[in-house]
């Protein structure tokens, strides 16, 4: 995993958005192809291979090219290595961002005690 400051396993190269998706992504579905990377994550063509090359250099995702409908395809699925580096950078931003918070209730308006309102009630008069 590479190198970085902060909570063990969190890991700079799947931090960026984008590559975190495309991890989130591959280690949901298993395998994908380039072009179904491509629509579901919204990006260019050349952005979403500027991301990949960078997690195939640090040995997270490999790539695998066939033939189908006479076109040659790139399918992409997420290494053992780039699994744990998900996994452990998600681990790593679950310890940095704490216990999930309690859903907020609304606030109550305090009731007036009885004693309040005899006393509010003994002004009027």
């Amino acid at each position: 995993m590479s190198a970085a400051a902060g909570p063990e396993g969190f890991d700079a190269t799947v931090h960026a958005p984008n590559r975190l998706r495309i991890c989130a992504l591959l280690h949901t579905t298993g395998e994908a192809e380039f072009g179904l990377l491509q629509r579901q994550l919204g990006l260019s063509a050349s952005a979403l291979s500027k991301h990949l090359a960078v997690l195939v250099d640090a040995g997270y995702v490999e790539q695998r090219k066939a033939v189908r409908d006479t076109r040659q395809r790139v399918w992409l699925k997420l290494t053992d290595r780039g699994t744990a580096a998900y996994r452990g950078h998600l681990a790593a931003l679950r310890a940095i961002v704490g216990p999930e918070a309690p859903t907020e209730r609304p606030a109550e308006q305090p009731a007036a005690r009885p004693a309040e309102r005899s006393a509010a009630e003994e002004l009027r008069t």
